[in-house]
């Protein structure tokens, strides 16, 4: 009894043994017995070899012993089976009589073979009865838990059966007598072992082994018999290894196959020709040194019945092989496409794989574009003009042979179809020619073309390989030229994708400064704005701007925007320099920075790695200053591209801040031009205490907010603030002429109604049609506390008590220059002590955030708040409050008068 041995059997794994050692154990058995070795070692040897070529889990041989089948063999998979089932009975009656798998179907299992299956834990059982001279001699049970034998472990337990059967009745015929009286049997049963033979090449040297061996012939020879052409040489044995002449033994062959019989009057004696089945599939030659047959006719018939089952059974598995290798060829083809989605590296496969499975030297796939083929996009040892070639055979395969789905030529050279192209097939040098058009939903995308140098027939299993592996050979092109195409609209979209991110960078860039160039007019908060933009936009490290001084002699930093605050300090030293270059953008490199330049400081930075560019801000008139560009990072440096596209966001920048400046210079001529206007000296007023504010908008164009204070001789003080419709130097025009009004008016008139009324008049004859001033005039005695005002269309004044209260006084009337013969009533309020009165514009409670105005109750409140500050105090906290309230620069000018009683 045998326990696997394997370490793999311990681990729990079954291994696989190859079918070339599988068969050579059997044979090994076999031999055994002949050369009269022990009959247990060749039946431990045989099943062993079994078990491992079927992945069984337990293998039993039993031998037919007083009725019953006694377990010979024990090979397990656990050591503790074996001792359980050592010399166990099966009944005689128990045993199929064919080859038979129970267990899995439902049939129930005779006690002792379910015991076994119980200890080996398996599901199903294969028996193969063991046939001897006059019946069962025995059997091979194979165990598994799981799987069932597939065809070629199946095949392969046949054959290890017949081995066992060949082993046992040889060990009967051999048991004290001599082998002669017995050679007719053990042909038979030899021919028997070699019927379940699965390898073509193994089994026809078993065939020429076994039958000199068991003949007494000196040699043998085999020969494969197909319809069409002549036998096919494929094994020998004996004869010294001295071949005889292989046309004469072909000669004799093919005598036989006409004669249909194994001796005729032109064969020597000593030559015997057995044809192997009918119609014969092989022929065997048997050569005798001048010997009688050893074997009986009946006995060669037998042998060679049973050789024929083996050749065809081994042609059916060469078969088999060749399809597994069509399969292996189609999948390969696919996987490769699938994998690499390449179209040459498919086609290459394709090709290589093409000339290994059928010989070819002489392989093209074409591809078709325009209703016509293109040069080979793979192809194998072909000069010259095929493609026109294959474009004849494409219009045939299209045509006349569409029923047959390719088209195949003979003998390129006399076929009638290629007439018109001798000359190409000549230069070509093809004998034959196959051609499969590639077709995907009834689209041709190409053909695949097969060619040799000698004129054949190509064989059916070429022709069904071709055809196979056309279908799948024009999805894979199809997908691959899908996939190719679709990389290359990638591309190019990816191109057309930089070049709108480019684009849109230079937008964002352009859009940022024209944004806060429309903002604010201010040209520091544009200079602010393009340094911040160039930084972010090209995902820098720093940005500086320089521009001319006052005296144009030198350019001076203006704005830097450094992205990382800890960097600032070290930036603004290096980029704070004045720069010696000038004319076109540069790239700084190590060791191009001239004596004296500012970018000296860069080099350590620059041999690091670091890059560096400067660019000219200039308008078509002139050269506004410089910009430079700094990375310090060396993963991502400035190149030529960045700066083209610096270069023009920089020129679109130069002129939002040429327009900052010239909005500038604009806005501080009005402003300087305005602020004469207003007072520079408050007068002294005793028991009263003044404050103003003027603060003008971000616009370019001022506003026309004015006010100013006259002291009349009775000691009284006369105050006005009004607001000019307009804006520019032409406000500023009104509101000179609304000063002097005031000035030339208010000692005459100095009655609020009064003054008003006469300003009115002034206004109304000085202003042009469409235009008007809002004007409130307040009128104080210190002395008495008494106040009187009157307004044009002005907002109300703001009464603060010292307890915080805020009311307002109104006063109405219709605004100056709209109308004449207005009147305008007057308000009278009695100061206390540290009371206050308060005159402001539009521009305070005309402040948004985000379209909310911050109206008169926020003033009324921050007033309150702030009632005990002194009057200037008072006056610049309320500008603040609106300040804070809008978030941002003040869209209107704002002017703000605080007159308060002393306490």
């Amino acid at each position: 009894m045998v326990q696997f041995a394997d370490d793999a059997h311990r681990s729990g794994e079954v291994p696989m043994m190859h079918d070339t050692a599988a068969i050579e154990a059997f044979t090994a058995g076999t031999t055994a017995i002949l050369d009269g070795e022990p009959v247990q070692g060749a039946l431990t040897g045989i099943v062993r070899a079994a078990a491992l070529a079927t992945r069984s889990d337990l293998a039993i041989a039993r031998r037919l012993r007083a009725g019953q089948l006694e377990a010979r063999v024990v090979y397990a998979r656990a050591a503790s089976v074996i001792p359980e089932l050592e010399g166990s009975m099966l009944p005689l009656a128990d045993l199929p009589l064919e080859e038979s798998s129970v267990g899995s179907n439902g049939i129930e299992l005779p006690p002792a073979l379910a015991r076994a299956a119980r200890l080996s834990r398996a599901g199903i059982v294969h028996i193969f009865p063991l046939l001897g001279a006059d019946g069962p001699a025995g059997s091979l049970e194979l165990y598994s838990r799981t799987e069932d034998l597939s065809e070629r472990e199946r095949a392969l337990a046949r054959l290890a059966a017949a081995h066992l059967s060949v082993c046992l009745r040889l060990a009967e015929a051999f048991d004290g007598q001599g082998n002669g009286r017995h050679c007719g049997m053990a042909l038979e049963t030899l021919g028997g072992a070699l019927a379940a033979g699965s390898d073509e090449a193994e089994t026809a040297e078993h065939v020429v082994r076994l039958a000199v061996e068991t003949t007494g012939a000196a040699g043998a020879l085999l020969w494969r018999i197909e319809p069409f052409g002549p036998p096919t040489f494929l094994a020998a044995h004996g004869l010294d290894g001295h071949l005889p002449d292989f046309e004469e033994a072909v000669g004799l062959v093919e005598d036989a196959i006409e004669r249909r019989d194994n001796r005729s009057p032109e064969r020597p004696d000593h030559i015997v020709v057995l044809l192997l089945g009918e119609p014969p599939v092989g022929a065997l030659q048997l050569v005798y040194d001048g010997q009688p047959v050893a074997a009986d006719e009946s006995s060669l018939s037998a042998f060679a019945a049973r050789a024929a089952v083996a050749l065809r059974r081994a042609r059916r598995a060469a078969l088999v092989q060749d399809e597994l290798r069509r399969s292996r060829t189609l999948i390969a083809v696919v996987g490769q496409a699938i994998s690499q989605l390449s179209l040459a590296h498919t086609l290459e496969t394709a090709v290589e794989r093409v000339v290994e499975l059928t010989g070819s030297g002489e392989v093209a796939v074409y591809l078709r574009e325009a209703e016509r083929l293109t040069a080979p996009a793979a192809s194998v040892a072909l000069q010259g003009p095929h493609v026109e070639i294959a474009e004849r055979l494409l219009e045939l395969a299209l045509g006349p042979f569409r029923g047959r789905g390719f088209v195949s030529v003979e003998d390129a050279g006399r076929d009638p179809r290629l007439a018109g192209l001798a000359a190409a097939v000549s230069e070509v040098g093809i004998g034959r020619a196959l051609l499969v058009p590639l077709v995907v939903q009834d689209e041709v995308i190409g053909a695949l073309g097969v060619y040799g140098r000698r004129p054949r027939p190509f064989r059916d299993e070429e022709q069904r390989l071709l055809i196979a592996l056309s279908s799948q050979l024009a999805v894979a092109v199809q997908n691959a030229l899908l996939h190719e195409r679709t990389k290359e609209l990638g591309s190019v979209l990816e191109r057309t994708l930089r070049s709108e991110r480019k684009a849109a960078r230079q937008l964002r860039g352009l859009f940022e400064i024209s944004n806060s160039f429309a903002r604010s007019l201010s040209l520091d908060a544009t200079l602010d704005a393009v340094a911040k933009t160039m930084v972010e936009l090209f995902d820098l490290d720093a940005a500086a701007i320089r521009m001319s001084d006052e005296r144009g002699e030198a350019l001076v930093t203006k704005a830097i925007h450094v992205a990382d605050p800890s960097l600032r300090a070290p930036a603004e030293t290096i980029l704070a320099r004045r720069f010696l270059r000038a004319g076109k953008p540069t790239l700084l490199a190590p060791g191009t920075a001239a004596y004296a330049d500012s970018h000296l400081l860069l080099e350590p930075f620059l041999a690091k790695g670091s890059s560096a560019a400067v660019i000219p801000m200039a308008t078509p008139g002139e050269v506004l200053g410089t910009l430079t560009l700094l990375s310090l990072d060396p993963a991502r440096p400035l190149d030529q591209e960045t700066v083209d596209a610096a270069l023009t966001v920089v020129s679109q920048a130069a002129l939002a801040i040429d327009n900052a400046r010239l909005s500038q210079q604009q806005k501080d001529f009005a402003e300087t031009m305005q602020r004469s206007l207003l007072p520079s000296d408050l007068p002294e007023v005793p028991g009263l205490e003044l404050g103003h504010v003027y603060e003008s908008s971000a616009a370019v164009e001022v506003g026309g907010d004015v006010y100013d204070f006259l002291l009349l001789e009775d000691g009284r003080l006369a105050v006005v603030l009004g607001d000019v419709t307009g804006k520019g130097i032409g406000a500023a025009a009104d509101m000179a002429m609304a000063k002097f009004t005031f000035r030339a008016l208010a000692r005459s008139y100095p009655e609020p109604s009064h003054f008003l009324a006469k300003a009115n008049e002034v206004v109304f004859e000085e202003l042009e049609l469409g235009k008007f001033i809002t004007m409130l005039y307040v009128l104080v005695d210190p002395s008495t506390g008494r106040a009187s005002c009157a307004s044009g269309g002005h907002p109300p004044l703001r009464l603060v008590r010292p307890d915080g209260t805020v009311s307002a006084v109104v006063a109405r009337g219709m605004a100056l220059g709209i109308d004449l013969d207005q009147a305008y009533p007057e308000q009278e309020v009695h100061l206390e002590r540290g009371s206050a009165l308060v005159l402001y514009t539009d521009g305070i409670i005309e402040a948004r955030r985000r379209g909310e105005l911050y109206g008169e109750e926020r003033l009324d409140a921050s007033l309150a708040r702030h009632a005990a500050l002194p009057a200037q105090q008072l006056a610049e906290q309320v500008v603040a409050d609106t300040r804070a309230f809008s978030g941002r620069d003040l869209a209107d000018d704002c002017a703000v008068v605080v007159l308060r009683l002393a306490s």
